[in-house]
């Protein structure tokens, strides 16, 4: 007989906790992790996305840094660029300048509109103008995207939807493990009552 204090009892009940609360997390946050898997995947793939996810890096002339305009005359021609290419009321805020040595040339990512100017280093020419998707993905992925919709400063949004996404995922690992291991630990237990 199963009385309240036997290990089978427990462990048959722990079982039914782990199950409702592996159930009511996956579907609250089904669609979270719905979006987290599928913009994982596409930033898993923005280097081999032909350009489609993450812009290619062009080629400059030149790799010696010695022949390079200096980095305000670039960040200036970038500026001008954006505004003269997409839109005069763009912020001009750099969120980084990659620059791409090996490659000749470098990278100005704008900190807002997930824009990307390329310029020759040596030249200046203008390279590529992109829209960086891969950002747009990294921010969906991530919840920055929250902090940008409600103009949040601190990224207070982002760190509570990482905070709630990463323990609801480690909760969702932790009972799925004992979904798994509980069934065999209750046959085990039933064998060894047999046996005995």
């Amino acid at each position: 007989m199963t009385t309240k204090n036997s290990p089978h009892y427990k462990s048959v009940n722990l079982l039914r906790i782990f199950r409702d609360l592996h159930k009511k997390i996956a579907i609250v946050l089904f669609a979270f992790f719905l979006i987290i898997s599928i913009t994982g995947l596409l930033l898993g793939w923005k280097k081999n996305s032909f350009g489609l996810i993450l812009p290619a890096a062009s080629k400059g002339i030149s790799s010696d840094l010695k022949t390079w305009l200096p980095l305000d005359s670039l960040q200036t021609i970038a500026i001008k660029t954006l505004h003269d290419s997409i839109s005069p009321v763009l912020s001009d805020e750099l969120e980084r300048i990659d620059a791409r040595p090996q490659k000749g040339m470098l990278k100005f990512v704008f900190a807002d509109d997930y824009w990307e100017v390329q310029l020759d280093g040596t030249n200046g020419n203008v390279l590529q103008i992109n829209r960086r998707r891969s950002d747009i993905i990294e921010s969906i992925h991530d919840g920055t995207i929250l902090d940008v919709l409600f103009n949040t400063k601190n990224d207070q949004l982002k760190l509570s939807y990482t905070s709630i996404m990463g323990l609801a995922l480690l909760l969702l690992t932790i009972s799925g493990f004992w979904l798994w291991y509980g069934p065999k630990k209750l046959r085990k237990q039933k064998q060894k009552r047999k046996t005995s």
